[in-house]
């Protein structure tokens, strides 16, 4: 086991990487911007490393001051947490090059798995059902994109190869409309990833967004975690998250899932990872896999008893998984609310000094946060300030257990999505489960739409 990791990140990620590296005795160094010098998760580390001012390109995304603070405090692992640097394959390569360990895939399978139409590829290879499409990336030739068009059959969606966190995606419903929107997807794809390629998949009307959670280690064995619904989200952005899928049969997801951990042993995956899936009508479809610690992992853990972070910390150490498949058991259902500081209907950030901070106890609550009251929320990075987790044998004691947990929050002096999620919980269609991607965006515009009325 390490000695001392390096905790790349910043926010309620940095503290759940401490406490893990706590847990098993493990000093920690973290970095920080200007803007983050008095976060908790600072104050609780071994060491601490000021990295740059407030903005991300100069701090959190400032790769040699990384590696520099992790040569002068001697760690010998690094530990980036989700977005900044986690999906980048020459940040993972420059810390390998450096005699650091990634905590992480290697560089190869981020980069094999980064780029979409790869990662398609290599799951056909494995045999995980993928969403109809073109065989790769879109040709220049006009004609024949149109002809792969009539084969897909429309609605499709144009994707950049390089896309990921909703960006990069244009809908065609009709054929007239095809090569203007591969065009502009392409210009976009270029200024936005600096990858203009791009690929076609047919639109799927009304799925939901559902995922496998597996890890896997240097040794050959793989395994999955269950799946997670992640459907309630705007613009592509999760709101809500749960484990289990509601309304999903057990046995399809074992099959699914031994299908991902497959396709890890094929890949010489290492770590945690999510496949992300479409589910409609009974079909799964693979959209992409995120090569890394996910926000919602705390509802798998919940229902696994599995701690997640410590064992990518584990398996970067180079030791075996603790289980197997058939180890592994799957009791009640959780749910999670994505706490963000913004006002929860227009979703302008909210920056600012919290002035009041209050959370929720009781048996299966659990509250994933760095805030507390004086922090000063800044106006620089993700809006999310913490995450609501609430546990129920069933899923009806889960939901009731987070309407009693938003209930007792208390948050004052900047604007939340509480009053959004107070909402969701008590709203129809969620609380029969099953609701597609789209179902959270429809309901906000008939809200708006009624009082404009």
């Amino acid at each position: 086991m390490f000695e001392k990791i390096l905790i790349a990140n910043r926010g309620e990620i940095a503290l759940r990487i401490q406490r893990a590296c706590r847990l098993l005795g493990v000093k920690t160094v973290v970095v920080h911007s200007e803007a983050d010098r008095d976060a908790k998760y600072v104050k609780l580390a071994d060491e601490s490393v000021c990295i740059g001012p407030a903005a991300s390109k100069d701090s959190y995304l400032n790769v040699p001051a990384i590696i520099s603070a992790a040569e002068v405090t001697d760690a010998q692992a690094i530990h980036p947490g989700y977005g900044f640097l986690s999906e980048n394959a020459d940040f993972s390569e420059r810390v390998e090059q450096c005699g650091f360990v990634f905590i992480g895939p290697t560089a190869e399978t981020i980069r094999l798995m980064g780029d979409k139409v790869s990662a398609k590829d290599a799951m056909k290879a494995a045999g995980v059902p993928c969403v109809p499409g073109s065989e790769g990336a879109l040709p220049e030739d006009h004609k024949e994109i149109i002809r792969i068009g009539r084969s897909v059959g429309y609605p499709v969606i144009i994707k950049a190869a390089g896309g990921g966190g909703g960006r990069g995606m244009r809908v065609v419903h009709t054929e007239a409309a095809l090569i203007n929107a591969v065009q502009m997807t392409r210009q976009e794809a270029q200024t936005a990833f600096g990858n203009p390629v791009v690929y076609m998949e047919k639109f799927l009307e009304n799925p939901r967004h559902v995922e496998i959670q597996i890890l896997a280690d240097t040794h050959g064995n793989a395994v999955y975690l269950g799946e997670r619904d992640c459907s309630m989200q705007r613009r592509h952005q999760k709101v809500i998250e749960e484990a289990p899928a509601p309304g999903i049969p057990e046995k399809l997801i074992a099959k699914i899932g031994e299908r991902c951990a497959e396709a890890c042993r094929k890949i010489g995956y290492r770590g945690a990872g999510t496949f992300e899936f479409l589910y409609e009508n009974g079909e799964f479809y693979f959209i992409e896999m995120n090569t890394r610690v996910q926000v919602e992992h705390p509802v798998t853990e919940m229902i696994t008893g599995i701690d997640i972070v410590q064992e990518q910390i584990r398996i970067a150490a180079g030791e075996k998984l603790r289980f197997r498949q058939r180890d592994i058991e799957f009791r009640g259902h959780a749910i999670e609310c994505r706490i963000n500081a913004e006002d929860p209907y227009t979703f302008v950030p909210s920056p600012g000094t919290i002035n009041a901070w209050h959370t929720p106890g009781g048996p299966g609550i659990r509250v994933d946060s760095h805030v507390y009251a004086g922090y000063k929320v800044p106006p620089y990075y993700d809006s999310m300030i913490g995450k609501l987790i609430a546990y129920g044998e069933t899923r009806e004691q889960a939901i009731r257990k987070m309407r009693i947990a938003l209930s007792e929050m208390l948050v004052e002096g900047i604007k939340t999505n509480i009053p959004l999620h107070h909402e969701l919980m008590r709203d129809v269609g969620f609380m029969n489960g099953g609701a597609s991607i789209h179902y959270l965006e429809e309901m906000l515009a008939q809200k708006k739409e009624v009082e404009r009325k």
